[in-house]
């Protein structure tokens, strides 16, 4: 590898690195409660060295924010080959339930925490990545609907409501107040057995929205 080859890819691990401290004092500590200098302390350079990637908070949040939707996306993408598009879409819950799941600090910063995500709209006026996520699932709603499926309902508000329960059971999960739902208790439920069948209870009523 030569010296140039070298520097670069000096570049990005230092990049990845700043990402890195940023999302976990993000999660732990807040938005406005993490400073440029928190964070090139974490990593053990000076702030000097941070503002020579990224010039504010602003623009690292930002970079946070492109590369959890990029993740989640994969997660999507990789259900391209599952021809029925209901299949697809039950599909694609349990791997939006396994991306909060294997990536909690990520799912925080990009579907719970508020300061982030205003900083996010407020800078930025396209937001591909975002867009690309929601996208995915109102196509495969589409083209369920073109199959026979949820007749009558409008795709996008269905879209909505389909992210918005999924978004739900996440967030109940990694916030840890799924633990203390009346029914965990008094069952003694393992959580992550009391997500699944939460989630095969919303299969069903998907399944029931076909006629």
């Amino acid at each position: 590898m030569g010296v140039t080859e070298r520097k670069e890819r000096h570049k990005e691990d230092l990049k990845k690195d700043i990402l890195t401290a940023a999302k976990e004092l993000f999660t732990q500590k807040g938005y406005e409660s993490t400073s440029i200098r928190a964070i090139a302390e974490k990593i053990e350079y000076s702030p000097a060295t941070i503002y020579l990637y990224y010039k504010d908070k602003n623009e690292i949040v930002h970079a946070l924010h492109q590369d959890g939707f990029r993740l989640l996306v994969s997660h999507f993408e990789v259900l391209n080959t599952v021809s029925n598009p209901f299949e697809r879409l039950k599909a694609m819950g349990r791997a939006y339930i396994h991306f909060a799941m294997q990536n909690p600090d990520i799912y925080q910063l990009l579907f719970v925490m508020k300061e982030p995500l205003e900083h996010v709209a407020n800078c930025f006026e396209d937001w591909h990545e975002g867009d690309r996520a929601f996208d995915i699932l109102l196509k495969t709603v589409s083209e369920c609907q073109g199959i026979g499926y949820f007749k009558g309902l409008d795709a996008t508000m269905l879209s909505f409501s389909i992210w918005s329960t999924m978004h739900g059971m996440c967030t109940l999960r990694i916030t840890g107040h799924l633990g203390h739902v009346a029914i965990a208790r008094a069952n003694q439920l393992d959580l992550d057995h009391l997500i699944g069948a939460a989630y095969e209870t919303y299969v069903a009523t998907l399944e029931n929205l076909t006629t």
